[in-house]
């Protein structure tokens, strides 16, 4: 027979001040099974948590009931006095008499208080039929999974390994290193990008608890937190890494050119090639879209008339070591991993979306990761600005900011947090390059919300010599070798025409290409715009909905590099703490499944956001659905759903919710 004894917090007066708690406790004692009721002012305070564990014991409790805040407030920590006792922590239940009642009826405490009581009537008729239930173990598999080869990615698997677990990083481009590669330099110090990045790059690379997949793309995931199995796709390189040692002879003499990616169609590259000179692995991959060998194969193969294609073979008969594998074919590699850290970055806004500022339609109209590639010594000029048009150096530079950020018809509502300093940054190294060169900035606002952000920009202004246009351009357009900036300062209401003769536009962030599909993937929430959503913006910044799924830097949200090396620690703190552990304990709190009921209709299947319920074959031939306790998160949309009631939630049973419902008329 239950003994249930029943605790009603004051919380100062969160509750107290609403609800008539002396009360509350007169009629709750007069319950069927309740044996005892009191109150406490501050219930979750070590006095209060004493008096509730000396009850327990004195007074015999089997079943206890706690009227307080809600139960994710302090739900954990009344289980763990429950059972400092002896008692199953899973014999209590919460009832919720703050954020459901006294906050909601602050006006009314005469109203307030019936509401505590039935409450607190409708947690004692549950309580009765709770059952003591006791959490699993789960083996950890203590290697991680990063996907992204950026800063993010980088920091996250260098903190892993340097805990001691193995780390495998899947990158799609050929090389690591990410948009930070493609920087020339960084705000608001003006570091060398490159030469922050490329030690971090080596250091991964040459890592012995670190396995890179580069060329490479996860296709698949599957399992569960602390053990996941992934199915990465290793991309057809036609080049042996295990003999190439990277010394260039292949692509200095491929003789096919096409325009560089990396470069953002500035310079070009050859058909066998390295993304750039810092590359980490320093070793070539072959575009087979474009190399001639492959064409003439295919030529051959499917037996197509006309002139024949070059054979070439180049790059192999150059090769000193053997390395060119023109039979080399995509491979589908399976692993088994504990956690899985998503840090695929960012790609900057398509800046031909703004016809009417020219983009994609004059040559002579760039973005301003182009920029980047023109002022970097690694660049396709070697570091000269110049005029993509003609080659000739600019003398009036015009930037306009915030395109695709901050701009509702674009459906870029979002602000991309790094383009006003990077454009202050852009117009200071112009200066430097060229001491006689103008740069104007049309802007809607200004934002420099970081450490030495607005000394920045105002060194801009005071030693750059930048003029500030408040206002965005209605148009931009040719004008003979010029670009016509048409606009309106906003601050003086006067229309501005400046004539340009280079135009950049500091294009936004957002997601990278795949981003929702890799979301899909891993089970994991993804905004409006395709950036990932953590499980909680404040208290869970690097965590998703989906335990052991971490997510970290510009795929959850526009970041700047610092933000990104931060929450590339974050995630491989929470990973190193996963993996601290040798079993993880898993809640009872789980949907089980009544065989004898089931019908194999599997719309439990397809209704699991978690993916937790699957099915199986009986000995009879017949459909039956079957929980993954280690998944299954307790929301109950299975149970909701079953039409043969085959379904019940362990602490939330049908029968414990119809209890509650009968409490209310008894």
């Amino acid at each position: 027979m239950a003994r249930i004894g029943v605790f009603v917090c004051h919380c100062g007066t969160n509750i107290a001040g609403t609800v008539d708690v002396t009360k509350v406790v007169e009629v709750i004692k007069k319950l069927p099974m309740v044996v005892l009721a009191t109150d406490s002012k501050y219930t979750c305070s070590e006095p209060g948590q004493a008096s509730i564990r000396e009850a327990i014991i004195e007074n015999n409790l089997n079943r206890v009931v706690i009227a307080s805040c809600s139960p994710r407030m302090h739900e954990a920590t009344f289980r763990r006095t429950v059972a400092s006792t002896g008692l199953n922590p899973y014999l209590l239940e919460i009832a919720n008499i703050r954020e459901q009642c006294s906050w909601v009826h602050s006006d009314d405490k005469e109203v307030a208080t019936a509401k505590a009581i039935e409450i607190i009537k409708m947690a004692v008729s549950k309580v009765i039929r709770h059952e003591p239930l006791f959490p699993t173990q789960v083996e950890i598999t203590k290697r991680a999974l990063i996907i992204g080869g950026g800063i993010t990615g980088i920091q996250a698997a260098l903190d892993i390994a340097n805990a001691g677990y193995e780390v495998v990083v899947v990158e799609r481009e050929p090389s690591i290193g990410g948009r930070m590669s493609q920087l020339d330099k960084t705000f608001p110090t003006l570091d060398c990008s490159a030469c922050i990045l490329t030690p971090k790059m080596v250091d991964l690379g040459q890592h012995p608890k670190i396995k890179l997949m580069t060329y490479a793309e996860v296709k698949k995931v599957k399992g569960f937190v602390g053990n996941f199995e992934a199915e990465i796709l290793q991309k057809a390189r036609k080049v042996d890494h295990l003999k190439c040692t990277g010394c260039g002879t292949c692509w200095q003499k491929c003789p096919q050119k096409i325009l560089s990616q990396f470069d953002l169609g500035l310079g070009k590259r050859t058909a066998i090639y390295i993304p750039f000179a810092q590359a980490v692995p320093p070793k070539p991959v072959i575009d087979v879209s474009i190399c001639r060998y492959i064409k003439y194969l295919n030529w051959v193969a499917t037996g197509q008339e006309g002139k024949k294609p070059p054979e070439c073979r180049i790059c192999e008969k150059l090769c000193p070591t053997g390395a060119i594998t023109w039979d080399q074919e995509e491979e589908l590699i399976t692993e088994k991993f504990g956690a899985v850290v998503v840090a695929t970055g960012y790609q900057t806004y398509d800046h031909s979306h703004y016809q009417e500022y020219g983009g994609g339609a004059y040559p002579d109209v760039i973005s301003g990761l182009q920029l980047e590639r023109l002022m970097s010594a690694s660049g396709p000029t070697g570091g000269e600005v110049i005029r993509p048009s003609d080659g000739a150096h600019p003398k009036t530079v015009a930037f306009v900011c915030c395109v695709g950020s901050r701009d509702q018809q674009k459906g870029r509502p979002y602000c991309s947090k790094v383009c006003c300093m990077y454009t202050a940054k852009h117009a200071i190294m112009l200066r430097e390059h060229d001491p006689e060169i103008q740069c104007y900035i049309f802007y809607i606002d200004v934002r420099t919300g970081g450490k030495d952000f607005e000394e920045f920009y105002l060194r801009a202004i005071d030693e750059a010599g930048v003029i500030y246009i408040k206002g965005r351009p209605s148009k931009i357009y040719r004008d003979g070798k010029k670009l016509k900036i048409l606009g309106e300062d906003a601050l003086i209401g006067r229309p501005v025409e400046i004539a340009a003769d280079l135009v950049v536009l500091a294009t936004g962030m957002e997601p990278s290409i795949g981003a929702d599909e890799l979301a899909r993937i891993l089970n994991a929430s993804y905004d409006t715009y395709n950036f990932m959503v953590e499980a909680h913006p404040k208290l869970r910044p690097v965590e998703t909905q989906t335990d052991g799924v971490f997510v970290a830097g510009a795929c959850v949200g526009p970041r700047d590099i610092p933000e990104c090396v931060a929450h590339g620690g974050a995630a491989a703190a929470k990973v190193s703490a996963l993996f601290s552990q040798d079993t993880l304990t898993t809640d009872p709190l789980i949907a089980v499944v009544n065989q004898a009921r089931c019908i194999g209709c599997l719309l439990c299947v397809a209704i699991c956001p978690f993916k937790a319920i699957s099915y199986e074959v009986t000995r009879d031939k017949r459909l039956i659905a079957v929980v993954n306790e280690s998944l299954c998160k307790g929301c109950g949309l299975c149970m909701a759903s079953c039409r043969p009631k085959a379904v019940d939630l362990r602490g939330f049973t049908n029968q414990q919710i119809l209890d509650e419902v009968n409490s209310l008329w008894l």
